[in-house]
């Protein structure tokens, strides 16, 4: 039967059977690269390959460009695709391996996975030599790892393992580059045996080693990093104070992305894109100056496909094109891969594009297919019908399938169409009609022919009266917040649907949005109403109203009149210690001229946006600069213009860059200051340290002036540190509680300051001598004792009287009096309750004097012996009877235990409806009579027993006029 078939339609029954069930393999999985251990005994390595294929695919694989033979005795075995490397030796097995996937459709290559091995050798067995530094200099220990790949991470330990080391404020660093541990300042305390640990970090294991024991700031310098992964900058310092490290980027903005690490020795950039590329500085400061140095981050970027092709099927004798597009830094070369070697242009098959850099290689694949077939129009036939407006135009579509491309033309009836004035039919076979009339309805026939074959497909063309606006929207005018009506109707033919559909500026409006600015003018199927007006709504709005045949447009401008936009360039031009001069230019005034303008400033101690007094104080809205004033010097300031009309405020420009105003010397004295206590001999003076607005510049210090009260001569010393807070000054002829007269004033690199007003402190007291006497402790309670004493004598120094304080101790009996519990009283008082004591418990007690020196000899002890606690049971059987508006509550005695101390009466607490507080009467029977609240309210009652033990359990009842038992 095929002898009568032609040579051609073999062709294409052939192509067509194999492209049917034909599929180019396509990677589902590939290769990765890894770092393997090296002399890691009895292991095995995997390396993926699985393709998606029809026919399946076969596989194969290359290392280093030469094809895997496996043999039987061979260590390279195939387990599906993937390929197993067992027992991976270094010089052997390391590499580049890529799998071929291959069906009759041709042949594809994966991405070069690469095999290496890891290892990390020991440290040398020599011991170091001992090393020196001086107290409070700065020094490092040199970690000097082995040889290693790939990198390390790095940590340090002290005497023995793990007491790793931590950062303790910034003291210590461990680099992560180099791997030496680096301290700010030395202390006595550090002295000791150092290690350094490192760890090796591979893809199947992890392995550590440490060092012997071990008994300035980095130069500028250029880091690279790849596009997606984190960089670390380092900067460390030596100092004492501690420095402080704070990170800026040089050209830009520091990316919010660094977090916390912006103020630390490590600045830590995470998902590195090309924006984080620059110049970066770390500033290095204390309160005796700062110090900075600069380092580069420059990113590249592995290649990354911008356009990849995709498979195609193109009929014989045509030409395709291809188009593969890759970026990356340095810049991807391209090169082409056919069935898995170099391209050469003749057939159908597998092709692969492939981008390359110094930092990888990606790949894109796609099949090819060529096609050969008579026209055919079952898949894609001319529309059968074909709607068209009067006086508008038509487009009629012939495209069937066809290899290589068929001859197309158009006919009406019997009548071949040509192109004129009013028909034209392209070169691809679209037939046009022009200004369209009743007469030209009818049927049209497309037909298509090639050197296999030749086919016909047929459509009706139906004339339909065309859509036009009758009434159309109108140019509007509103405020921002006020609404706003456009209308539009039309006429169309009866037969068909209408719709209306509206545009701002070209985009396409939802009508349905809940709660949306525009909706549907109730009523009307075309009227557009604008709900809420804001001046993002201002524009051209066109109206569309659309048929399936054809449409008709009308447009209006609406203007919304509202605040001014954001002024813009907003700049610093000059700053000196208190003032800044600002200018910008304006912003849109939004169809209503700009009034004036306001400037909010915040510094880099607030959060918080406020408005800045100005020179001259109102801005006017013509103006495009003003000054500043009443800043503090030596502060990091932002400002925001903000610019107003009649119709309100608008939006804040753009901070200006930071810029911090000019030193000057303080200009307000230091706060809270005061003092006293200490060891004999001292006079200890404290105050607030300065808070950074009042510092006004560096070098930073405070200044002290202090005298004995009555005496002419001050004695002035310098503190150098911001942080400090007290001062010590020690005299062996310092008499105790002798009164100082003080006063502090503040000074930087640019002057000193105000002094502050003069305060009283006095030197360290002495201990006390005396103590209480005739001690005597009662017991109250089960839980409760009262302890009294004689009125203790206070003290007389110099002629002022020393208020004593007391403290009263007391312990269990067999307890020691170490551990004895305190309460602490006034001097003056001659008695003192303890409570939440155990009952039924020998106590002893003992009462001393103390003051800020330390406390004196303690009185002689007493005892006492709580009483026994109360019954832990609460009144029984409560019931009431109520007579007119009063009501007589009954319950069962509470009788005790031996254990327990003996009832001697009630406790009755009560309250009315509404109110807050509760009243308290004591009974001896067990039995009350109490008034009825008015209006029906109800009587809150609470029974307890009580006794020389205490308050018993209580018991609560409800009564009310609707109750009674």
């Amino acid at each position: 039967p095929l002898c009568s078939v032609k040579i051609s339609e073999c062709v294409q029954l052939y192509l067509t059977a194999l492209h049917s069930y034909s599929d180019g393999p396509v990677f589902e999985e590939q290769p990765s690269s890894l770092i393997y251990p090296e002399g890691m005994p009895e292991g095995k390595v995997t390396l993926s390959c699985q393709a998606r294929a029809s026919p399946a695919a076969i596989y194969r694989w290359r290392v280093n460009g030469t094809e895997i033979a496996f043999a039987e005795d061979s260590h390279y075995t195939q387990v599906a695709g993937n390929l197993v490397i067992n027992n991976p030796q270094n010089g052997r097995d390391g590499g580049s391996y890529q799998c071929l996937a291959i069906n009759r459709c041709g042949t594809i290559v994966s991405r070069v996975a690469n095999l290496k091995f890891g290892y990390l050798h020991d440290f040398p067995p020599e011991s170091r030599s001992p090393q020196t530094v001086h107290e409070g200099a700065g020094t490092f220990l040199a970690c000097q790892p082995p040889a290693h790949y790939p990198a390390l991470s790095y940590r340090w330990f002290i005497n023995e393992f793990p007491n790793f080391i931590q950062p303790e404020g910034g003291r210590w660093f461990v680099s992560q580059v180099t791997g030496n541990l680096y301290l700010a300042n030395a202390r006595a305390n550090d002295t000791g045996n150092y290690f350094c640990f490192t760890t090796i970090n591979m893809d199947i294991s992890t392995k550590s080693i440490f060092s012997k024991a071990l008994v300035s700031f980095k130069n500028k310098k250029q880091t690279y990093a790849l596009s997606g992964q984190t960089a670390q900058l380092e900067c460390f310092a030596y100092g004492n104070p501690i420095p402080k490290i704070r990170w800026r980027k040089v050209d830009g903005i520091l990316p919010p992305k660094v977090g916390a690490s912006a103020e630390g020795p490590t600045l830590i950039i995470p998902e590195l894109n090309f924006d984080d590329e620059g110049m970066y500085e770390c500033e290095v400061y204390t309160s005796e100056g700062r110090e900075t140095h600069q380092g580069r981050v420059s990113v590249q970027a592995q290649p990354e496909w911008l356009q990849v092709m995709s498979d195609s099927e193109v009929e014989i004798s045509s030409e395709l094109q291809w188009s593969c597009a890759a970026a990356g830094k340095p810049r991807p070369t391209i090169r082409w891969l056919r069935n898995g070697h170099n391209l050469a242009l003749e057939d159908s098959g597998m092709y692969q594009c492939v981008a390359e850099n110094k930092h990888g290689t990606v790949y894109s694949n796609a099949e090819l297919r060529v096609q050969v077939q008579a026209p055919d129009f079952r898949l894609n036939p001319v529309r059968k019908l074909v709607p068209a407006a009067r006086g508008g135009q038509v487009k009629m579509e012939c495209k069937p399938r066809a290899a290589p491309k068929p001859t197309l033309f158009w006919s009406r009836g019997t009548e071949l169409l040509t192109n004129s004035t009013r028909i034209t039919v392209t070169p691809d076979g679209v037939l046009w009609i022009y200004n369209i009339s009743r007469a030209d309805e009818g049927k049209y026939t497309c037909f298509a022919e090639n050197y296999l074959g030749k086919a016909n497909s047929t459509g009706h063309l139906s004339v339909r009266d065309a859509t036009k606006i009758t009434l159309a929207p109108s140019n509007a005018d509103i405020n921002q917040g006020e609404n706003a009506t456009l209308q539009c109707h039309a006429s169309h033919d009866p037969t068909m649907d209408l719709t209306f559909t509206w545009f701002l500026n070209g985009v396409l409006l939802d009508l349905e949005e809940p709660n949306g600015h525009y909706r549907r003018l109730e009523g009307t199927i075309g009227d557009l109403l604008i709900v809420n007006g804001q001046l993002s709504h201002a524009g051209t709005y066109t109206c569309t109203a659309q048929t399936v045949v054809d449409s008709a447009v009308a447009s209006a401008k609406l203007v919304v009149r509202g605040p001014p936009g954001p002024p813009g360039g907003l700049l610093v031009t000059r700053n000196d210690d208190t003032s800044v001069e600002l200018r910008w230019s304006h912003g849109y005034d939004n169809h209503s001229p700009i009034g004036k303008y306001v400037i909010l400033g915040r510094s880099s101690q607030t959060h918080d946006w406020k408005r800045m007094r100005t020179d001259p104080a109102n801005i006017e809205g013509n103006a495009e600069s003003a000054r500043v004033i009443d800043l503090r010097p030596w502060m990091d300031y932002e400002f925001q213009v903000i610019a107003s009309n009649i119709l309100g405020s608008g939006e804040p420009s753009m901070p200006s860059q930071p810029v911090r105003t000019k030193q000057a010397a303080p200009t307000v004295a230091p706060s809270g200051l005061g003092g006293g206590g200490g060891n004999h001999n001292e006079l200890i003076i404290t105050w607030t340290p300065m808070a950074r607005e009042y510092q006004n510049g560096d070098g930073f210090g405070y200044i002290l002036a202090f005298r004995k009260q009555g005496m002419p001569t001050w004695t002035v010393v310098r503190v150098p540190h911001v942080e400090s807070s007290r001062y010590v000054y020690s005299n062996e002829s310092l008499s105790a509680y002798c009164p100082f007269e003080v006063r502090i004033k503040a000074y930087n690199k640019k002057g000193e300051g105000p002094f502050s007003q003069i305060a009283v402190v006095h030197s360290a007291e002495e201990e006390p001598t005396v103590s209480p006497r005739r001690i005597n402790a009662t017991a109250l309670t089960a839980f409760e004792i009262q302890v009294s004493w004689d009125p203790i004598q206070h003290l007389n120094i110099n002629g002022t009287v020393l208020l004593l304080w007391l403290q009263i101790r007391y312990w269990r009996q067999h307890e020691r009096e170490a551990a004895a519990d305190r309460v602490r009283t006034a001097g003056l008082e001659s008695m003192a309750r303890v409570t939440g004591l155990r009952p039924n418990t020998l106590y002893h007690v003992t009462v001393l004097a103390y003051n800020s020196a330390g406390t004196g000899p303690p009185s002689p002890r007493t005892t006492v012996v709580t009483k026994k606690p109360p019954p832990n049971r609460p009144p029984g059987n409560i019931s009431w009877k109520i007579v007119g508006s009063w009501v007589t509550v009954r319950w069962d005695h509470v009788k005790s235990m031996d254990n327990e101390s003996a009832v001697l009466g009630y406790k009755v607490l009560y309250k009315h409806e509404g109110q807050s507080s509760l009243k308290i009467l004591e009974k001896s029977k067990n039995s009350i009579t109490l008034p009825l609240p008015k209006d029906s309210g109800y009587v809150v009652v609470e029974i307890r027993s009580w006794g020389d033990g205490g308050d018993g359990a209580a018991q609560e009842a409800i009564v009310s006029q609707d109750s009674g038992m």
